[in-house]
């Protein structure tokens, strides 16, 4: 039982290492086992879906729409460029689509292919233009870092784990099985919530230096974070159980970043 049990570690475990990518810019290895064009195929029918929703009211006509279209194309355009000129183009086969969304939530996000929604109810945060960039420069990186397909992978991962774990104590008892599979159930949790702290830094980190080759000042993101700090200053909620950095945490490592996007920005 032990050979086997090492037998079907060491392969999961190769196909878990050969199973990586690298992320743009940042240049950190992320792992990779779900397919991401089967995610931007699914991404675009729910978007289509949201949009089509009776609940969903998108926004046309209005200055805000406009402005968010206008934003969303001038950093997809300057993203594409980059993408260009580093030779990776053909690994993002985006169809770009930028929609505001009538809501009282401040939110806003980017699907996996470049589906982008803003919510009305983040646009008093925005403030201006420059804060918009701020925060499309950031959803859309989280889609060119691939962030939904790296947390499906982990999750999928976690699943080969528990398989693993299984076959290595199918001979004990019902209590030990129960505490190994405990201990993996939260200790998988956390980590999901780390990978995900994680990948919010390096969308912080991308996004500012995409707004800037969009031709939008970086410096102008630590107002926008600040805004958002103020608005949330009642939550109470321990970082480490997050899978937001704190505010004080977020805007200090924004500051530290801004003179690396300084050097892409493009007036």
């Amino acid at each position: 039982m032990k050979r086997i049990f090492k037998y079907t570690f060491i392969v999961a475990l190769v196909a878990i290492v050969a199973s990586c990518s690298t992320v743009p810019l940042s240049g950190r290895k992320q792992l990779s086992l779900v397919s991401d064009e089967q995610i931007q195929e699914q991404a675009a029918v729910a978007y289509k879906e949201f949009l089509n929703s009776s609940k969903t009211k998108v926004v046309t006509g209005t200055s805000n729409a406009a402005l968010v279209k206008k934003v969303g194309n001038r950093i997809a355009t300057a993203v594409n460029q980059y993408l260009a000129a580093e030779g990776l183009a053909n690994q993002y086969n985006f169809n770009w689509e930028f929609n505001l969304v009538e809501s009282n939530d401040v939110n806003a996000w980017c699907m996996p292919g470049g589906k982008v929604a803003v919510y009305t109810g983040i646009l008093p945060f925005t403030a201006n233009e420059a804060g918009l960039a701020t925060v499309m420069g950031h959803e859309i990186a989280h889609a060119i870092a691939r962030h939904s397909m790296e947390q499906m992978s982990n999750q999928y991962a976690m699943q080969v784990g528990a398989q693993v774990l299984g076959v290595a104590t199918s001979g004990k008892s019902s209590i030990v099985q129960g505490l190994v599979n405990n201990a993996y159930g939260i200790g998988g949790q956390l980590a999901l919530l780390k990978y995900s702290r994680s990948n919010e830094s390096e969308a912080d980190q991308l996004g500012l230096i995409f707004m800037a080759m969009a031709g939008y000042n970086p410096e102008t993101a630590v107002k926008f974070w600040e805004r958002m700090a103020s608005a949330k200053a009642a939550s109470s909620t321990p970082e480490f159980l997050s899978t937001h950095p704190s505010d004080v945490r977020r805007i200090n490592d924004i500051q530290k970043l801004i003179p690396t996007a300084m050097k892409y920005y493009k007036k």
